[in-house]
C-alpha cells in the first residue's frame, strides 16, 4: 500500500490511510464476490462426470426375429429429446409407435408398460448388460446389451411372451 503525503507550505505532513484502505477492502470484496459467482456458474455449467454415470438414450434392436414378434422393431429411448434418436417407446417395423404409458430405466432395470392401440399394448421386463453413457462408447451391433422378457397382450389377454436380447443403436 502506497502512502500520499499532503503538506502545505509550513504545515506540518499528514498522511492520509483512512481513505485509501476503505478502497483496498472494497477492491478485496469485489474480487472475492466475483471468484464466488466464477466457480457457482462453473460448477452449474460443467458439472463433474463420475464413473457411475448411466445414459441408456437410444434404440435397441432385436438380436435375431423371433416369429412370435415378427411385427417389432425396436425399444426406443429419448429422456433428452433428441432430433437424432427416434420418438420414445416400443416401435413396430410398419413404423407404428407404441408410447410408454410407464417406463422404468435404471442400471440394472428396464421395465416399462405400452398406451393400447386398436386393443394391443405390450410390457418389458428386463436389463442393461452394460452401464456407462452408451452414446460415448463404441458398442458392437453384434453384442447384446439388453435382455428381458417382451409379452404382448390383445384385448386384455397375454397372446405372445419370448426371453429376448436387444442390440444397442445409438442413431445417425
Amino acid at each position: 500500500m502506497v502512502k500520499k503525503e499532503y503538506s502545505r507550505k509550513g504545515a506540518k505532513a499528514q498522511s492520509k490511510t483512512a481513505g485509501s484502505r476503505r478502497s483496498y477492502f472494497a477492491h478485496l470484496r469485489l474480487c472475492g464476490v466475483a471468484l464466488l459467482l466464477t466457480l457457482a456458474i462453473t460448477t452449474i455449467a460443467y458439472p463433474q462426470s463420475s464413473s457411475s454415470s448411466f445414459d441408456p438414450d437410444g434404440s435397441f434392436w432385436l438380436l435375431g426375429q423371433p416369429t412370435e414378434f415378427s411385427e417389432f422393431g425396436a425399444i426406443n429411448l429419448n429422456a433428452k429429446k433428441l432430433r437424432r434418436l427416434p420418438s420414445p417407446g416400443l416401435q413396430q417395423n410398419d413404423g407404428t409407435n407404441f408410447r410408454y404409458k410407464t417406463l422404468t430405466v435404471k442400471r440394472n432395470n428396464l421395465s416399462f408398460t405400452t398406451i393400447t392401440r386398436r386393443g394391443i399394448y405390450y410390457t418389458f421386463s428386463g436389463r442393461f448388460l452394460k452401464g456407462g453413457v452408451f452414446g460415448l462408447t463404441e458398442l458392437n451391433d453384434e453384442s447384446p446389451i439388453l435382455e428381458g422378457t417382451l409379452v404382448r397382450y390383445r384385448n386384455g389377454k397375454k397372446v405372445a411372451e419370448a426371453k429376448l436380447r436387444f442390440t444397442y443403436f445409438g442413431g445417425t
